[in-house]
């Protein structure tokens, strides 16, 4: 008696959509890991970080069987100018060495500079210039890395403002290697799934995989939040069509060049292997660690139908605790779509961790809060968008 009930019950776990939820999360902390990892060098310019990035995700769309969009393969190409510090990366204020990364960060537009000086002036209360080079040093409350497309004719270093430990800034030794490379190779990766019911058009899903890269031979920025979280959705989404096929065809594009200044989707939409017209609808999804304060919705103002479609959704389903608006923004790769006519929501999650263009965006701090409920809220739009 006791075996049978044994049997049943481990028969009832294994059907159990709560264990094939784990299994979801199990496959999401995998890829997070992975992109996050020292070995993608913060999927940047430095040590082919973006392109392992591109592999690895190629030979997930392989695993899971799904068939590139182009006749060539999964990659479209494009190249952009970018500004890089692949090697010294040393600063010591007063005497005071810092770390990179936690102690300061050099601006991504900034020139290298080997220096040993004393002379400065204090432009404001957070603000110091050299008299002797080409150097600015800024105090912040937070440090906030970037990526630039060009460079200045100076070095600019932002160093964290704790307890005012730099009212005056008397010695400075600083060496910064930059690196300036042009018409560097980058790769949208692209991918699309049969409808079973429609295939002249399409519902397409995005996400940025690039993120800062490397600062010096040991910072790297993981980039879990931004956007690891939102590559984990898509390839958790493309696992999901692949066993329950989608009405509409379904697109997804994991673009590059986005934190340069959205590149990669500049450059799809300027040279569509699709025909935009035939978009129903886009979603772009980056951000999606947290999710306890709800979700925020941009273009919600723009496509107000759509949005009360998903308003409408959650009210039922109460899958996020709330779902803000906001209007038309040029924040993230939907940005090129709308402005060409495509309906397009960029999506993101709220609460939680703090951390953001920084050393300490790491798998480990995502909470991933509302991760399953949103993934739930995106099949059910997504199916029912494309009869509006």
């Amino acid at each position: 008696m006791f075996f049978s009930f044994l049997k049943k019950y481990i028969l009832f776990l294994l059907c159990s959509p709560f264990l094939c939820q784990a299994q979801d999360m199990v496959y999401t902390q995998k890829v997070l890991r992975t992109l996050c990892s020292k070995e993608y060098a913060g999927r940047g310019y430095i040590n082919n970080g973006l392109g392992k990035a591109a592999e690895f995700i190629s030979k997930e769309l392989k695993k899971s069987n799904i068939s590139p969009l182009l006749a060539t393969g999964y990659y479209q190409f494009f190249d952009m100018n970018v500004n890089t510090f692949p090697d010294k990366m040393e600063l010591s204020i007063n005497n005071k060495k810092l770390i990179p990364g936690q102690d300061f960060i050099v601006a991504p537009y900034s020139l290298g500079l080997n220096w040993n000086g004393t002379l400065f002036d204090k432009k404001d209360s957070v603000t110091f210039a050299s008299k002797e080079v080409p150097l600015l040093i800024s105090l912040k409350k937070k440090l906030t890395f970037s990526v630039a497309t060009g460079y200045e004719k100076y070095s600019a270093v932002e160093v964290l403002d704790t307890n005012h430990r730099f009212d005056e800034i008397k010695k400075v030794q600083v060496h910064i290697e930059n690196k300036f490379l042009t018409k560097y190779i980058c790769k949208n990766i692209i991918a699309s799934i049969e409808g079973t019911t429609q295939n002249d058009s399409f519902i397409v899903f995005t996400a940025h995989y690039d993120h800062l890269g490397m600062m010096g031979k040991a910072t790297y920025f993981p980039g879990a939040n931004d956007n690891a979280s939102g590559v984990s959705m898509l390839l958790n989404l493309i696992k999901h069509y692949k066993k329950q096929a989608p009405k509409y065809k379904t697109i997804f594009v994991f673009f590059a060049g986005e934190e340069a200044g959205l590149l990669g989707s500049q450059y799809f939409v300027e040279h569509p292997p699709i025909a935009l017209s035939k978009i129903k609808f886009l979603i772009n999804l980056d951000l999606l660690g947290t999710g306890s304060e709800g979700i925020t919705v941009v273009n919600a103002t723009e496509f107000k139908k759509q949005f009360d479609l998903l308003a409408k959704i959650n009210h039922d389903k109460k899958y996020m605790p709330q779902i803000k608006q906001r209007g038309k923004a040029h924040n993230s790769d939907h940005y090129w779509f709308t402005e060409k006519g495509v309906p397009s929501f960029f999506i993101y999650t709220l609460g939680g961790i703090k951390a953001y263009h920084d050393i300490y965006d790491v798998p480990k701090t995502l909470p991933l809060t509302k991760y399953q409920e949103l993934f739930h809220l995106l099949l059910d739009f997504a199916e029912q968008v494309s009869v509006l």
